[in-house]
């Protein structure tokens, strides 16, 4: 991958031969429904590295999202891998794909950060982590993904929440940016409060702020997030398949990223559920460079 089509111009290695802080890679398949075309989705990531090239000469300069440049002042710690390759419904293998690559990542040791694909890709990036626990995690989303299967398919893009409950590694859940209807039926949700997830729903973001979710991890946890892009309001981001209105500002997810990491421990990252065929004048593929922007730069700012 080149500097120009990298994220942000990142390097695919860092040429000291430091270890990075932090792996950028993308897939842009994980498990398809039966008769499901998914394809959109493996635009997702080039729209995304597209969009930040605008920021790609600006590294050093002062965010002032993060209080400093984006490394803080230190020398660039994190590189993007580039793409794993996946194919549409080959749901057995792109998941053993990704789960290899995050174990991958993983030893180096470093923080993998993964661009999908819709969030079916979320569950094989949390199996990674079997031996990493244990681990929370923060899903920021519309819904709460926690069918068991639809048309006969458990990995799918509406159960990664459900398969990550039964994960052993997985010491608990917090839900955040809830809103609306979607798949989950009044089994589901029951389901998910017997587990003992925290639902934090949009409204009460809006209410009372990022810290009615960030109270529920503990402080120190390591916590993998896991972002469906249609946690944000459409309004700024538009190219998602479940426009629903009511959802959080892009300053409420970089406050819950930010906030988080000073709380407890990001141990790793996804961005799912970008759709660029629904995206308006590339203003979704920039919210979602911005958003990822944000995340390095917690993540790096960690002790």
């Amino acid at each position: 991958m080149t500097a120009s089509s990298s994220f942000l111009g990142l390097p695919d290695r860092l040429a000291d031969g430091r270890l990075p802080r932090a792996v950028i890679f993308a897939a842009a398949h994980g498990s398809t429904y039966p008769g499901k075309d998914s394809s959109g989705y493996a635009l997702a990531a080039g729209a995304i590295r597209a969009a930040s090239q605008e920021d790609a000469g600006l590294i050093d300069h002062w965010d002032f999202d993060l209080g400093g440049p984006l490394f803080a002042d230190r020398p660039i710690s994190c590189i993007d891998a580039g793409d794993i390759e996946t194919t549409m419904h080959d749901n057995a293998g792109n998941r053993a794909r990704i789960e290899a690559k995050t174990r991958e990542i993983l030893a180096l040791p470093a923080i993998p950060i993964l661009l999908g694909g819709d969030c079916s890709v979320t569950f094989p990036f949390l199996a990674g982590f079997a031996d990493q626990g244990p681990v929370w995690v923060l899903q920021i989303d519309a819904h709460i993904d926690w069918r068991d299967e639809v048309h006969g398919e458990r990995y799918g893009y509406s159960s990664p929440m459900r398969r990550a409950s039964e994960m052993p590694h997985v010491a608990g859940m917090v839900q955040v940016g809830l809103r609306s209807v979607g798949s989950a039926r009044i089994a589901e949700v029951e389901a998910a409060q017997r587990y003992g997830s925290r639902f934090v729903t949009a409204r009460e973001i809006h209410t009372a702020g990022v810290e009615a979710a960030l109270r529920h991890i503990p402080e120190g946890a390591r916590v993998v997030v896991t972002l469906d892009c249609d946690s944000i309001d459409p309004g700024i981001m538009p190219g998602v398949a479940a426009r629903t209105p009511g959802g959080l500002t892009y300053t409420q997810v970089i406050d819950l990223i930010a906030g988080l990491g000073r709380r407890a421990r990001i141990a790793g990252f996804d961005l799912v559920e970008f759709y660029p065929p629904a995206d308006i004048d590339g203003l979704s593929a920039l919210t979602a460079s911005r958003v990822l922007v944000n995340a390095v730069g917690a993540i790096v700012r960690q002790d």
